[in-house]
């Protein structure tokens, strides 16, 4: 007899982008995951637009219980593989959270630039071996930020996925309040 899967557990949210050229500002792309409670208003929805979120978790930071960490962080896209790595353990977060938004944004650095602008850009979502999700930001192009994912934890418990790659024209501190609007 085989367990039940009830949801996802450890998942990991990796992101690539080919370096400049020689003599350009280097691109430089962040993974952002906006950690929402639960509401317990009649008909509130978790992270609903304009609810700010319980944590951030971005630039070399981890959350607060340790369940989410940013294991690697580039700010040129130079390396071997991805350049940046996000792990959510989703099974050991508090039953108060309910959701987690996860999105990718250019840092500014002199130059308006967009996901267009950065050759090579891959995000991949796994748990485990096994691949859910990989975007190459083709469909935002235009955009300087886009959410790739949001977690949503279900009425047993378990959590589950829902791609959301949604563009947005906006810095990181802007970009941090909107997530809950996906």
């Amino acid at each position: 007899m085989s367990a039940l899967r009830k949801g996802l557990a450890k998942v990991e949210v990796a992101l690539k982008w080919d370096p400049s050229p020689a003599g350009a500002p280097p691109h430089d792309l962040d993974i952002v995951a906006a950690v929402y409670e639960a509401d317990d208003r009649p008909g509130a929805t978790a992270g609903a637009v304009g609810s700010a979120p319980a944590y951030l978790v971005h630039f070399g930071k981890r959350s607060p219980d340790g369940t989410i960490t940013l294991n690697r962080d580039s700010r040129t896209g130079q390396g071997f593989g991805f350049d940046e790595v996000m792990t959510l353990e989703l099974d050991r977060m508090s039953e108060r959270l309910r959701r987690v938004v996860v999105g990718v944004v250019l840092q500014d650095t002199g130059a308006a630039r967009t996901f267009g602008d950065v050759p090579g850009t891959v995000v991949r979502i796994r748990e485990g071996w096994t691949d859910l999700v990989e975007d190459d930001f083709s469909a935002v192009a235009g955009a300087s930020a886009a959410t790739v994912a949001e977690f949503v934890r279900g009425t047993g418990g378990g959590w589950s996925l829902r791609p959301a790659v949604h563009g947005f024209t906006a810095g990181p501190e802007e970009f941090a309040r909107l997530l809950g609007a996906v």
